[in-house]
């Protein structure tokens, strides 16, 4: 079906129609005046043959040329069926204080930074990528998208606060999971969760009721923790310890059925999604056809000055 993506140019065909009235008025009055002259013979030698209703043919194609042209200028468009991975990857990144120990190089957190910029560059650009970064609450800050540079940007911007929530960050990821387009496939997406800490849950839903909801949605979680037990920060004036909750970070995963990182290279990583599956849905977008009105005015034109051209050695 043909729509078009700028009705309102629709109203320049009104002078076309205005014109083809024109053309019409004129033929008839011009057959009443041809009437009145009633020397038939003369008639007949003034214009032995006639072109009888050739001399319309070229009118009625210059006038289709222009109908066209007038409607092109609306942007015709048919709709075409776009096939649209819904696979989706969630990224969950800590940024709590205990972040900026430095026992990783440079720290916690740009360790992060640079494995989650290594994971968006490896994975596949067909399945979708959302990002959550956690602290006290947990935050979609890019939804899932196929566009990555807009992920990567998110995560150089990563900000430090308080405390952790573990638990909320793993609920925010199935939400955003959640909330990709159906797109005419049934259920949710297949989906991996990728999580990035330090450990220690201080805020929020617990880590095994956060497992739970994952193992419930079929969401395995995989997690990456950074940072040693002789981690240490500078938090309000006073040298605080940060080790690192490997037991809760490697439960976490084992429970979903994903995978636990204490140093995970690019190859490891591909471990997360490399058996994800895919659902496919159907996305309705807009194909302009300009062109092809192009085209066929162009055609009608060439007519119109052809059959002019052999009927009455004129171009118009």
């Amino acid at each position: 079906m043909i729509r078009f993506l700028q009705p309102w140019w629709l109203l320049a065909v009104l002078p076309v129609l205005a014109l083809a009235a024109a053309y019409v008025w004129r033929q008839l009055h011009r057959r009443q005046y041809a009437l009145r002259f009633t020397n038939v013979d003369l008639l007949r030698t003034v214009a032995p043959k006639g072109l009888g209703w050739r001399r319309h043919v070229a009118a009625t194609a210059f006038l289709l040329c222009l109908l066209v042209l007038a409607t092109g200028l609306a942007r015709p468009a048919i709709d075409t069926r776009e096939p649209l991975e819904r696979a989706t990857v969630m990224l969950a990144i800590d940024v709590s204080l205990s972040m900026q120990a430095d026992d990783v190089s440079p720290n916690r957190l740009e360790a992060a930074q640079e494995a989650a910029k290594q994971f968006v560059g490896e994975l596949p650009e067909s399945y979708n990528l959302g990002l959550v970064s956690f602290a006290k609450s947990a935050n979609v800050l890019v939804p899932p998208t196929k566009d990555r540079a807009a992920v990567s940007t998110a995560i150089d911007g990563l900000v430090l606060a308080e405390a952790t929530a573990t638990g909320e960050a793993v609920f925010t990821c199935l939400e955003a999971i959640r909330s990709v387009p159906a797109d005419g496939a049934a259920g949710i997406p297949p989906a991996r969760i990728v999580l990035l800490s330090d450990g220690y849950r201080t805020s929020g839903r617990s880590v095994e009721e956060a497992a739970a909801a994952a193992q419930a949605a079929n969401v395995p979680v995989s997690t990456i923790a950074f940072g040693t037990d002789s981690g240490q920060v500078d938090i309000g004036g006073q040298l605080q310890r940060v080790p690192v909750d490997r037991t809760a970070l490697s439960q976490l995963a084992e429970t979903t059925q994903g995978f636990f990182y204490e140093a995970a290279s690019a190859s490891e990583l591909k471990q997360v999604y490399q058996d994800m599956g895919s659902s496919i849905g159907y996305r309705t977008e807009p194909r302009e056809i300009t062109q092809w009105y192009a085209g066929i005015a162009l055609l009608l034109a060439l007519c119109a000055g052809g059959l002019s051209l052999l009927w009455t050695s004129r171009l118009v």
